[in-house]
């Protein structure tokens, strides 16, 4: 997962042209903004405002792409500088790598719209506390709605993208890795929203993602079948 909280675009798509080429073109890059907490201050910064995460990721997307893209780039940005930065070969997927960015705002879902493969969310967080299933599914709706219409302003189709959906953070938290039945029910009422992708957690005990191992691998064979 790539964060402006703790990376620089010239470093990582050096990593990420690496990984590209380790993997035999096996990579996608999760990509948002950051949040708050040990993730904001990891190398020891005070945390950003939401403002400027977002303004750092409005600058840090579109440099990554063209850092992935060409041969050589300078910019002199707000926050981020690159002075012909060479990555030759490139990657191994082309034009580049996947982009799956993270977003629920206007200026994330615009970025999502431009330069990425896939669109990822955790849900309405405002929800989580003390929000039902039945909101979070048309939350979740509205935010699906909001990309289709900024992939209608960039010119692009919104079937073009992934729709990934990282479970844990809706109100149904691990309700869905209770049973079998369970998660089928969950996926598919997500996947009739439009979603592609449903990402679950490792079980990890005494945690909020704490689930019975032996039903998780039950999910992981037999899931999908029953999905169709």
């Amino acid at each position: 997962m790539g964060s402006p909280n703790f990376r620089h675009p010239v470093t990582l798509a050096k990593e990420l042209i690496s990984l590209d080429d380790i993997s035999g073109g096996r990579v996608t890059l999760g990509i948002g903004a950051g949040g708050t907490g040990f993730d904001a201050s990891t190398l020891g910064q005070e945390p950003w405002s939401p403002k400027e995460r977002a303004d750092r990721l409005a600058e840090f997307v579109p440099l990554l792409d063209r850092l992935l893209t060409e041969d050589a780039v300078t910019h002199e940005g707000t926050y981020y500088s690159a002075h012909e930065a060479r990555n030759i070969p490139g990657c191994v997927q082309r034009p580049r790598l996947p982009f799956a960015v993270a977003a629920t705002g206007p200026r994330g879902m615009r970025l999502a719209a431009r330069h990425g493969q896939a669109w990822v969310t955790t849900g309405d967080p405002k929800l989580y506390e003390n929000g039902t299933p039945e909101q979070s599914v048309e939350a979740l709706r509205g935010q699906i709605a909001k990309l289709g219409a900024a992939c209608a302003e960039a010119g692009r189709d919104a079937a073009e993208l992934d729709k990934i959906l990282l479970t844990g953070f809706t109100p149904d938290r691990g309700r869905p890795l209770e049973s079998l039945d369970a998660f089928v029910d969950f996926a598919g009422r997500h996947q009739e929203l439009g979603f592609t992708e449903i990402v679950v957690h490792w079980p990890i005990p005494d945690s909020d993602f704490a689930a019975d191992q032996k039903v998780f691998e039950q999910i992981a064979m037999e899931a999908v079948a029953q999905l169709g």
